[in-house]
């Protein structure tokens, strides 16, 4: 009992950087789920990982040393959680172009994560991505690069700010990248369906080719996205599971 207080002081230093990654990680900081709960599972991850982890803390010694440490370890973990954060929203890129390929960018519901609206098509595919990233336990590999984060940056030390910026560039370079190769069938049937209507207003120059062909590409623009929806999400869920272990795992 006489090293409680250093144990509890642990805890705490441990759970300001997991804490803080899981308040912006995906799913885990879903609006959706109630505040309780995201606390809930927070505390669970820290105690379950504090016997793995508890170790690497040093002691503080005082008051004063311990909200240094922890202040150093929530910015930590909200640096590391966001950049998981931006990587994530290569998805919701993903989903926004095909949502303006098919015509159907007009069609858009409040999105609490993103401070605004959001395509309904991309607000599916980010809710399918959860799911089969879930299904496939990529979780865990975000769980383990918590783990690993402290090998990386020590506890009590922040990241270097430009080490840090140019991880953040990397990542959203990447993340824009993957949204636009994992909507690449969409972009290319934008075009030829694009150039298609160009040629047949060229032909035809008194029909309303506008009042014609907006059915008929939101018509075959669902049956693609329909078609390669599943090739997207397993496609994403693989892109993010090999980026989370190049990164730290």
């Amino acid at each position: 009992m006489g090293d409680l207080p250093v144990q509890v002081e642990g805890f705490l230093v441990v759970f300001a950087r997991l804490g803080a990654m899981l308040m912006v990680l995906p799913a885990f900081s879903d609006d959706a789920v109630p505040g309780r709960i995201r606390l809930l599972v927070a505390l669970g991850i820290s105690l379950g990982l504090f016997g793995m982890l508890g170790p690497q803390v040093p002691a503080t010694g005082n008051a004063v040393s311990l909200a240094a440490t922890a202040f150093a370890e929530l910015l930590t973990g909200l640096a590391l959680g966001a950049i998981v954060r931006i990587m994530f929203l290569a998805i919701t890129i993903a989903g926004s172009i095909i949502s303006l390929q098919t015509g159907l960018t007009s069609a858009v519901m409040p999105d609490a994560a993103l401070g605004g609206q959001l395509p309904v098509i991309a607000k599916l595919v980010s809710v399918a991505a959860v799911i089969v990233c879930f299904s496939l336990g990529v979780h865990h590999l975000w769980i383990a690069a918590m783990v690993n984060s402290y090998l990386v940056f020590p506890v009590g030390g922040l990241p270097p700010a430009a080490d840090f910026a140019q991880l953040a560039i990397a990542t959203t370079t990447r993340s824009m990248e993957l949204g636009f190769s994992l909507a690449a069938p969409l972009v290319v049937y934008g075009i030829v369906f694009n150039v298609a209507l160009g040629l047949a207003a060229r032909l035809a120059p008194t029909i309303q080719v506008f009042f014609i062909a907006q059915p008929l590409n939101i018509l075959l623009g669902l049956a693609l996205f329909g078609a390669t929806l599943g090739a997207v999400l397993m496609g994403f869920a693989m892109a993010m599971a090999e980026w989370v272990q190049q990164g730290w795992v």
